[in-house]
């Protein structure tokens, strides 16, 4: 069968989008009806683990991851960048499931907008990508690598930076409250749009490849 890239697209925006929608929804209501840790809240908002939208912010890094290794198997160059990026999808759909990021503040004792440590080695790891891919970046088409940048500079801007005015948020303010839940919230949906158009831009340079299902023996 042929891949609908096109559709799938349109899928992937409208699912984010609701989820997006919904959470804002829940955070909202959470503060006007008093509702606390309401059912519902929890099931929806993005705040929390373990609900609709922190599987969804699990499974979307593990379909690039695996969208991103049926690319590789189909690439003659930069093979090995393309198997990288599947890794590390694969590394991050991990952590959002299981939270190693947020062990790794433990080891560093840092207040203010450094509050959540984690970000020292994250904001390392960042420019290290960066520079890594820098030339696999340039050899792409100006529209593929360009849909690469605004993808992972809208995440890392979800991910990264805007743990910084959380951090101090929380130091001043602590976690249960509205201004916490919205930063929150701008964060992960953040993280989901970035993850959501680079999806996408994935899909594109897959279009027109087929899909091919064998019995092996």
């Amino acid at each position: 069968m042929n891949l609908d890239a096109p559709a799938l697209r349109r899928v992937l925006a409208r699912v984010t989008a609701g989820f997006c929608l919904a959470g804002l929804l829940a955070e909202l209501t959470r503060e006007r009806l008093t509702l606390g840790d309401h059912p519902l809240v929890s099931l929806l908002s993005l705040s929390y683990e373990g609900n609709l939208p922190s599987w969804y912010a699990s499974a979307l890094p593990l379909a690039c991851a695996g969208l991103l290794a049926w690319i590789s198997a189909g690439e003659t160059a930069d093979r090995t960048h393309w198997r990288v990026l599947a890794f590390g999808f694969l590394a991050i759909s991990i952590d959002e499931a299981v939270g190693f990021h947020e062990l790794l503040g433990n080891l560093f004792d840092t207040t203010g907008v450094l509050h959540f440590g984690w970000v020292i080695p994250a904001s390392a790891l960042v420019v290290a990508l960066g520079l890594y891919f820098l030339g696999f970046l340039r050899r792409l088409s100006l529209e593929t690598a360009a849909a690469f940048v605004i993808a992972g500079g809208i995440y890392v801007t979800g991910a990264v930076l805007l743990e910084l005015p959380l951090g101090w948020w929380t130091e001043q303010h602590g976690e249960d409250n509205l201004g916490y839940y919205l930063i929150d919230w701008c964060e992960e949906t953040l993280e989901l749009i970035g993850l959501t158009a680079f999806a996408g831009a994935l899909l594109r340079r897959l279009t027109g490849r087929s899909v091919h299902v064998t019995d092996c023996p």
